[in-house]
């Protein structure tokens, strides 16, 4: 951890509303607040968060940049960011609060009961990095703001039997719209996105070529050197490929094996040390899965 980093830790909907300087929330598990009404914070240190509970933003006005895989983008434009519970974020000491926009924040019992509870870990993007925030178009921002504002709504209504499964239902088509637009990003940053792709096979490759390397490249490893999340790369790639980082990694293995065993005397315990597998059994397992014959099988048509 670094020298000097403050560190916060949010265990309560109720704490966060205290240290933002707002009115406590109306719901323990439940609140939704404007960034108008959030008090000007000062932060001159290096800050590391980390809130138990579930954090939608949209911000419509944001004195600063964003950094959106390679490129950067002005926040002009309707931003949302989605953070799971657990999830640690940095705060340098030149950020600036949004000027506008909502904060939701939503404890994991709240949905308790409810399918949105399980249906909560198909959206990867609260896996995804600040950086690899949703940019909206004006006509998606719009929408979006719709539902914020029904949201706001019945969070100010007095809490009876019907409160929670209209906050969670709307919660559920806010979600179910990020999760479109996110697939529209993909699609309308391809450019962005392609170059990605061949940033990926030139490290993949790279691994490869190293004498040195110790066992298999992971999906981790690959996002880390690509400065993304493991979710939104995955993401990004099969939007583009159809397939995930996994499967890519996996692709590239089998065409690496591929390449040695027909042009090599090798043995098939030493090609699998070369590629980075541990133990031969599982080398030959995964050939064998991808391609319906084992190594050996591969090399015999080749003699």
């Amino acid at each position: 951890m670094s020298e000097g980093m403050l560190n916060i830790h949010f265990k309560s909907i109720s704490e966060l509303h205290q240290v933002l300087g707002i009115a406590k929330s109306r719901h323990p598990l439940f609140s939704i607040t404007r960034f108008e009404e959030i008090p000007e914070i000062k932060n001159d240190t290096r800050t590391r968060l980390i809130s138990d509970f579930y954090q939608i933003t949209l911000k419509t006005a944001c004195p600063c940049k964003i950094q959106y895989g390679q490129t950067i983008f002005d926040f002009n434009e309707g931003v949302v960011s989605c953070f799971a519970p657990k999830q640690v974020s940095i705060i340098e000491p030149d950020f600036a609060m949004a000027k506008a926009g909502w904060q939701i924040s939503i404890h994991p019992d709240f949905l308790r009961g409810y399918y949105l509870d399980q249906k909560m870990a198909s959206f990867g993007f609260f896996d995804y990095r600040i950086s690899e925030a949703l940019i909206l178009s004006d006509e998606e921002q719009k929408s979006l703001e719709t539902i914020f504002e029904q949201l706001e709504k019945e969070y100010q209504l007095p809490i009876d039997n019907f409160s929670q499964d209209l906050i969670i239902a709307s919660l559920d088509v806010l979600l179910s719209y990020c999760n479109r637009y996110y697939n529209r990003q993909f699609i309308t940053r391809k450019t962005t996105t392609s170059s990605l792709l061949q940033k990926f096979e030139q490290l993949l490759n790279s691994y490869f070529r190293d004498i040195d390397k110790s066992g298999l490249p992971t999906a981790r490893y690959m996002a880390d050197k690509l400065n993304l999340s493991t979710k939104y790369l995955s993401d990004s790639l099969k939007q583009l490929t159809g397939q995930t980082t996994q499967q890519l990694i996996q692709e590239k293995i089998i065409e690496k094996a591929k390449e040695i065993l027909s042009s090599t005397e090798l043995s098939v315990s030493e090609i699998a040390y070369q590629l980075g597998f541990e133990y031969p059994q599982s080398f030959n397992k995964l050939f064998k899965n991808k391609t319906s014959q084992t190594p050996n099988e591969y090399r015999s048509l080749f003699n």
